[in-house]
């Protein structure tokens, strides 16, 4: 058995031991082993991890956005050097297959694409004579110190695809709370924003429990919180951080739903449900947990979706003919196993039964098997709550409009999706669902990240979504400059009105 590795914590620079006496496990969830253990670091060093980030906050906003472009572009290029290692490293604590888990990478790189043109972001506005003689100037300009609070779902792409690039170009300081369950990845990546030229201070990495977290929504030295996780700590992040003057963005649970048409084509679509449905293993806030489908063809996609989902090969993670990891914890895996025993009791028709799934030589590890179920109804919460695991739900409807208003019902409104092969029924759809991204004949429609990850409802507290020009915005503040400058009669005026020549 290797050693298990006491992680550190990173403050102005420098790796850490803690002085706390409580430690978390980290697990491999294909086997159950236990790889490492992270600190719950105390209060004090929470606070000195903001204290740091406060201190170095005047110099890095102070550099000019194209150096602070060229770091991003040095840490674009250790990105793509260490990609395998990284896959790997979020295979082995996360869990995800291979795919997804090189799909977390890359989507940590692309936040950092993104931030390569901080440049041109920042870019400001201007219009001269705005009245007579005065000229004004819109310039966007970094606030001061982020946190961000992720989940363990996505240990590269949320702290360091969402969150740290956009943060850190735009001239600001971060303090990240890594995922106690996953925090690995995010440390690895901080030490090569360290390789690429990020100054001491201007990333801090921290693991600790919710009650030292708290310390991000009230601490004066705060401006600004990001945070990534369920609807009820979200709301409880949004409210309290918001009510002590910060900025929020809180992206929370969801529910997604498609609409299966009757003119979609069966095996396609199959295809990609079951890419949406089963892809990490059904960890993701942008899964497809929920298909609802025209009856007269239920029963055909139904048994296309069973095909393909017998087929599915799960097992470790980190090997690279796996189709679907585990999920992250026992306890998680008995959640998961629970809700499905919910549904059979609520009186849903269990077609695949993913419980008591095993795999052989990892007896150990936390997996569920795909599960499916049909005639879920709409008062049955197995489709209308958030599972997070490989379990995908049924519901029958007459036409499009009884679908549409089926899913416009959920309180939770990330995603949405259609599948059909009318342009009519597509276009109402796009303009009529509540979901705030939208995928026509795409199960997974989380756009690249010029655009903002935009959920909508229960599943988004905030103004400014993450990525796009909304992260830019909510990263920055703007400064309006009005000028005039005097010609020589001007300079004589010895009275003014009371708008100065503004109006």
């Amino acid at each position: 058995m290797s050693t298990v590795k006491t992680l550190q914590y990173l403050v102005d620079g420098r790796w850490l031991d803690s002085k706390t006496t409580r430690f978390m496990d980290v697990r491999n969830p294909s086997t159950g082993e236990i790889i490492a253990k992270a600190p719950c670091c105390t209060e004090d060093e929470v606070k000195t991890a903001i204290a740091a980030a406060r201190k170095a906050f005047p110099a890095w906003s102070n550099t000019p956005a194209i150096k602070r472009a060229q770091i991003m572009f040095q840490l674009r290029e250790l990105l793509i050097k260490h990609e395998e290692r990284l896959t790997e490293l979020v295979a082995r604590e996360n869990g995800k297959a291979w795919g997804d888990a090189q799909g977390d990478v890359l989507k940590a790189k692309e936040g950092t694409e993104l931030a390569c043109s901080i440049p041109t972001l920042l870019a400001g506005e201007s219009l001269m004579d705005a009245s007579v003689g005065i000229d004004t100037t819109l310039y966007r300009e970094p606030i001061g110190v982020f946190a961000g609070i992720v989940p363990f779902n996505f240990p590269a792409m949320i702290p360091m695809g969402w969150m740290a690039p956009l943060c850190i170009a735009s001239g600001n300081t971060i303090v990240i709370k890594a995922a106690s369950m996953t925090p690995m990845t995010c440390m690895e990546i901080a030490k090569l924003y360290q390789e690429a030229g990020v100054p001491d201070g201007v990333i801090n990495i921290v693991t600790c429990s919710r009650n030292e977290a708290d310390l991000f929504l009230t601490h004066p030295e705060v401006n600004g919180v990001s945070f990534v996780g369920s609807t009820s700590v979200g709301l409880h992040v949004y409210s309290k951080a918001a009510a002590h003057g910060k900025r929020v963005q809180a992206l929370c649970e969801a529910k997604n739903h498609a609409l299966v048409l009757a003119d979609a084509p069966i095996a396609r679509t199959a295809a990609g449900i079951i890419n949406a449905a089963f892809g990490c293993a059904g960890e993701r806030c942008m899964a497809l947990p929920v298909v609802v489908v025209q009856e007269e063809i239920a029963d055909r996609l139904i048994a296309a979706v069973l095909e393909k989902a017998q087929a599915l090969k799960v097992g470790p993670g980190y090997r690279k003919e796996t189709d679907m990891g585990p999920v992250i914890s026992a306890e998680h895996k008995k959640s998961v196993e629970n809700w499905i025993t919910k549904g059979i009791e609520e009186g849903a028709k269990l077609v695949l039964d993913g419980r008591g799934f095993q795999v052989e030589g990892f007896e150990n590890g936390y997996y569920v098997g795909p599960t499916l179920f049909d005639r879920v109804t709409e008062e049955m919460t197995i489709g209308t709550e958030e599972v997070f695991g490989p379990v995908l739900c049924f519901k029958r409807v007459k036409n499009f409009e009884e679908g549409l208003q089926v899913m416009n019902r959920n309180p939770l409104a990330n995603g949405s999706v259609i599948f059909t092969q009318n342009g009519h029924y597509a276009r109402e759809f796009q303009k009529r669902t509540h979901g705030g991204m939208v995928g026509i004949n795409v199960g997974i429609p989380v756009p690249v990240g010029v655009f903002p990850f935009s959920g909508h409802k229960n599943s988004f507290f905030g103004d400014l979504h993450c990525l796009g020009k909304d992260g830019v915005r909510f990263y920055t503040e703007t400064k309006c400059v009005t000028s005039r400058w005097f010609d020589e009669e001007e300079r004589k005026r010895e009275k003014v009105d009371s708008w100065d020549g503004t109006i």
